[in-house]
């Protein structure tokens, strides 16, 4: 018969054990897509196309940008039909400031709705100077998130580097983070983070369960480089980010996206993938 402090001492160790392997379990079964901002020469050509070419690549979903706002209900009906052919998902839409106004939040939500999206990410602004700017800012959001929960769909907003700027020894995504409702998604841009000269890692951490989604831009501090690097080739410590967006963000889905490089859109995309997944296997 086993004795009672072995037993004891067994049940402790797995219990120590037990979160490692649930988040590991659970970094498995997040899924991966790419910001079509990334192939947006492409887009414009041949929509259809395109998303099935991203598809055939291996991933998992897409982030329409804002043309997809001036699509007939028509054409927005066809895409989901496309994603649902290939397997694949809207993951979220990223749309222009005033498209989460009160004016536009309805043509946003019903066409969000039509696509199969969860967040309807507000994708830059340009708020009036000072801290007072960036606190309408969030008083928008707050109330494009109000309208967007009774139909099930969640408002986010995507920094760039202005908001880790400080603005009266503040930063603008301090107080969108503060002056916001939890259940609004705060996307982090990696890249854009980096630039900045924050700490995305310190970031994820100080906002736990918010940091829904990511975008998975690296950069260089090499001026002839910048935002051309490929995922893996920059500044960003991949694994870092990964861990704290998993154990602490509460991440649902990462993103792919790459401003332009030395290869082709398509060809950009494809690479990114396949060092994300050296990165991060699935």
């Amino acid at each position: 018969m086993t004795p009672p402090a072995l037993s004891r001492r067994s049940f402790l160790a797995f219990s120590a054990m037990l979160p490692w392997a649930l988040s590991a379990r659970a970094a498995k079964s997040i899924p991966t897509g790419l910001e079509l901002y990334s192939v947006r020469e492409e887009l414009k050509k041949d929509p259809e196309g395109t998303v099935r070419a991203v598809a055939q690549m291996g991933y998992q979903g897409v982030e329409f940008y804002a043309p997809y706002f001036d699509w007939s209900e028509t054409q927005a009906k066809q895409m989901k039909k496309l994603l649902d052919d290939l397997g694949i998902r809207c993951f979220s839409t990223h749309n222009e400031s005033s498209y989460l106004s009160a004016e536009k939040i309805g043509r946003a939500r019903d066409m969000n709705l039509i696509l199969g999206s969860k967040y309807v990410v507000m994708a830059s602004s340009d708020p009036k100077s000072g801290l007072d700017g960036w606190k309408t800012v969030a008083e928008m959001l707050n109330a494009a998130a109000d309208q967007l929960e009774s139909s099930g769909l969640k408002a986010g907003y995507h920094n760039h580097r202005r908001e880790f700027v400080p603005v009266e020894n503040q930063r603008p995504i301090e107080i969108l983070a503060k002056n916001t409702k939890a259940s609004v998604m705060l996307q982090l841009d990696v890249g854009t983070c980096l630039e900045a000269g924050s700490d995305p890692v310190s970031w994820i951490r100080a906002n736990p369960g918010r940091i829904r989604s990511l975008h998975l831009k690296d950069w260089s501090p090499e001026p002839e480089k910048g935002y051309k690097v490929l995922f893996g080739e920059g500044a960003a410590e991949w694994k870092n980010i990964f861990e704290a967006a998993e154990i602490a963000g509460g991440v649902e889905y990462y993103l792919i996206e790459q401003e332009g490089s030395r290869f082709t859109e398509l060809d950009s995309a494809r690479r990114c993938l396949q060092s994300f997944r050296s990165v991060h296997p699935e």
